[in-house]
C-alpha cells in the first residue's frame, strides 16, 4: 500500500469511526421544514375509488397507511388530537358540539363561543415549536387563531367567511417558506375543508365527492410542483392526513331517544355521534340508563363504563349517558337529510383516513399499518427536532416509516 493510500484508508476509517460516535439523531436525514396538510374528511380509501395522481406519486415516493381517528370521529375533536397528541376526552375537544359546567358555555364549531382558549387543553404543535424557537405557518387549523395556552403561531388566519381559496392556501404556504431565513416558518400547517361537505351532503361513494377528492389532490400536486420549482423539495418533509372518513346514512335509520325517555330526567341533551345526556339527578340517571335499553342500533353507556379502547369517559364535559349509535344510524328527534356522516367508533374502517408522506426522513415505497392519530404529534417533534409536550402519542407506532 502506497503513502497516499495510507492515508486515504485512515481519514476514511477516522470519518467512519466519527459517524458511529455522533448520537443516532444526528446521522439521519433532517428537513429544513415539516408541512402538514388535512383533507377533512378524505376517507382512506379515496384513492382506490377515485383518481388521486399525486397521492398515489406520494404513496410511490414515500410512506402510505391508514390513519385511525380517535373517538369521536369527528372534526373539531381530531384536529385538535393531531395537534396535540392528546385523544379528545384529554384534549377538552370532546366533540363538535358539549357542555362545560365551569365555563357555562356550550361549544360549538359555529358561532364565537368556540374562540374562548380555556375550551382547549394541552399544547398543539404550534405551540411546542415556537416555545422551543421554531417559528410556525398555520392556514386555519382548528384552534391556531384563539391564543391557546397564551400565544399564537407566528403566522395564521382568522377562519370566517372570506376564506382565501384552496390555490391560495397553498401558495401561501410556499410564500412562508421564501421569507428571510430569521422570519421564515420551519413548521407549515394547511386545512381544506372538503371533500368533507361534499361526504356529508351526498354521501362518500356519489360523484360530487369524487370531484372534491380530485380537487385536494390537485392542491397536493400543486404545493409539490412548488417545492421543486423553489428547490424546497429536498428540505422538505410533507404530510397528508384527514381527521375523519366518512359513512353513509339515511332518513331510514334514525333512532329518537325522546320515545324512550322523559324530557324532564335531563338537564340537557345534546345530540350528535355520540350523543350525550345530562341528567337533572342520580335518580333520574338510572331511569334514562335503563330506559334507553330499549333502543335498537345504538349502544348505552354510563359515563364510567364506557370501553376503555375508546379512550373517553374522564372529562367532566362529557355527558352521564351517551349513548353510541351503530355506524350508518342517526341519534335525533328530526329526519336528517345528509346523506353522509362520521363521529361513529373508529374501529369502523369507514372511519379512517388516508395518511401519505415523502421527505428526506421519510422511507420510500412502503406501506406501514394503519396507526392511531395521537402518534402525529411526537412524529412532527421527531422531524423538527423538539421536545414533546406531556400527550398519548407512541412514537413507536410511526418508527418503521422513518429513515
Amino acid at each position: 500500500m502506497n503513502h497516499s493510500s495510507h492515508i486515504l484508508r485512515t481519514l476514511f476509517l477516522s470519518l467512519a469511526l466519527l459517524a458511529a460516535a455522533l448520537p443516532s439523531d444526528a446521522r439521519k436525514p433532517r428537513a429544513k421544514y415539516v408541512i402538514v396538510i388535512s383533507m377533512d374528511g378524505f376517507r382512506h380509501d379515496y384513492p382506490d375509488l377515485y383518481h388521486t395522481p399525486n397521492l398515489d406519486q406520494m404513496e410511490r415516493n414515500g410512506i402510505a397507511a391508514d390513519m385511525i381517528p380517535s373517538y369521536p370521529s369527528s372534526t373539531f375533536p381530531n384536529h385538535y388530537t393531531i395537534a396535540t397528541g392528546l385523544v379528545p376526552d384529554h384534549n377538552g375537544l370532546v366533540n363538535n358540539t358539549f357542555w362545560d359546567e365551569d365555563l357555562q358555555k356550550m361549544y360549538s364549531i359555529g358561532g364565537t363561543v368556540k374562540e374562548d382558549p380555556a375550551f382547549y387543553l394541552g399544547e398543539p404543535l404550534w405551540n411546542t415549536a415556537e416555545r422551543q424557537g421554531v417559528k410556525a405557518g398555520i392556514t386555519y387549523w382548528v384552534s391556531s387563531e384563539f391564543g391557546v395556552g397564551g400565544r399564537n403561531p407566528s403566522y395564521f388566519l382568522k377562519y370566517d367567511d372570506n376564506l382565501i381559496s384552496f390555490e391560495e392556501r397553498i401558495d401561501r404556504t410556499l410564500s412562508l417558506m421564501k421569507l428571510p431565513k430569521a422570519e421564515r416558518p420551519r413548521l407549515l400547517m394547511i386545512y381544506f375543508d372538503e371533500p368533507d361537505h361534499a361526504g356529508h351532503q351526498y354521501g362518500p361513494l356519489d360523484l360530487r365527492v369524487a370531484d372534491q377528492v380530485e380537487r385536494v389532490d390537485r392542491m397536493v400536486g400543486r404545493l409539490l410542483d412548488g417545492l421543486k420549482a423553489a428547490g424546497l423539495a429536498r428540505k422538505t418533509d410533507l404530510i397528508v392526513l384527514a381527521d375523519h372518513g366518512m359513512a353513509e346514512i339515511s332518513p331510514l335509520r334514525v333512532v329518537n331517544p325522546y320515545k324512550y325517555i322523559k324530557e324532564e330526567w335531563c338537564e340537557r341533551i345534546i345530540f350528535g355521534t355520540p350523543t350525550a345526556i345530562f341528567s337533572k339527578d342520580a335518580a333520574c340517571r338510572d331511569s334514562l340508563y335503563n330506559a334507553l335499553q330499549a333502543m335498537e342500533h345504538v349502544r348505552v353507556w354510563k359515563k364510567e363504563e364506557i370501553p376503555a379502547e375508546l379512550n373517553y369517559g374522564t372529562s367532566p364535559r362529557i355527558g352521564d349517558i351517551v349513548i353510541d349509535p351503530d355506524l350508518g344510524w342517526q341519534i335525533s328527534s328530526r329526519f336528517p337529510t345528509n346523506r353522509g356522516t362520521h363521529g361513529f367508533d373508529p374501529a369502523y374502517t369507514e372511519m379512517h383516513t388516508v395518511f401519505r408522506a415523502e421527505g428526506p426522513d421519510f422511507k420510500k415505497g412502503i406501506r406501514i399499518p394503519a396507526f392511531r392519530n395521537t402518534a402525529i404529534y411526537p412524529l412532527v417533534c421527531r422531524l423538527l427536532r423538539i421536545e414533546p409536550a406531556p400527550n398519548d402519542g407512541r412514537i413507536e407506532e410511526v418508527l418503521p416509516m422513518l429513515r
